[in-house]
């Protein structure tokens, strides 16, 4: 099983970091591969030609080189992914907003176009983060599902973690990140 860790989390440390730690232990010890991806250096989606450029017709991004290609092509290669994120005015980070943009016009599951989608039935385990208050988690994780919805994945779980409950959040990550890694079929009861 080889899994694509997402995050846009600028920092190297902290909650957020800890949760995907938590997560990649579970899925190693399950077996499987991980790799992990920032969206930092992702520049906005530029809604190029009449809104819909290569985009729509080849699945690809006539800017990708800021390394939007490179995370494309990991996507390609992956049997599952992670998408964590810190959660800022209750949506997803920024660069990591940007990067889901961008993918979404290049990866959606409902314009015809020669290739299938990277994303398309693939589990998706979704993680958002907020600070501060703890607010926001519920309205980043609607983002996050409308997202899986656009590109076809499919949401292998729902994980919100704040300062208050990050014991226990901690100890579900490695289990999530575990079953993610082990294979589990979605929709299967345990």
């Amino acid at each position: 099983m080889r899994i694509l860790l997402l995050t846009g989390n600028p920092k190297k440390d902290g909650l957020c970091k800890s949760i995907a730690d938590a997560i990649i232990r579970g899925a190693t010890d399950a077996g499987a591969d991980v790799t992990q991806m920032s969206t930092e250096k992702i520049s906005r989606c530029r809604v190029c030609g009449d809104g819909w450029g290569t985009c729509a017709s080849g699945r690809s991004c006539a800017f990708g080189d800021d390394g939007f290609n490179d995370i494309q092509a990991q996507i390609g290669n992956a049997d599952a992914f992670v998408i964590i994120t810190p959660v800022y005015w209750g949506e997803v980070e920024e660069s990591l907003k940007s990067f889901l943009d961008k993918i979404r016009r290049c990866e959606n599951a409902f314009l015809p176009k020669p290739t299938p989608a990277k994303f398309l039935g693939k589990p998706v385990l979704l993680v958002a983060s907020p600070g501060g208050s703890g607010d926001g988690a519920l309205s980043c994780l609607t983002e996050l599902e409308r997202f899986c919805q656009h590109v076809g994945a499919s949401v292998f779980d729902f994980i919100g973690v704040n300062r208050w409950n990050s014991d226990y959040k901690r100890e579900a990550a490695y289990a999530a990140g575990k079953a993610l890694g082990s294979g589990r079929d979605i929709g299967k009861t345990v």
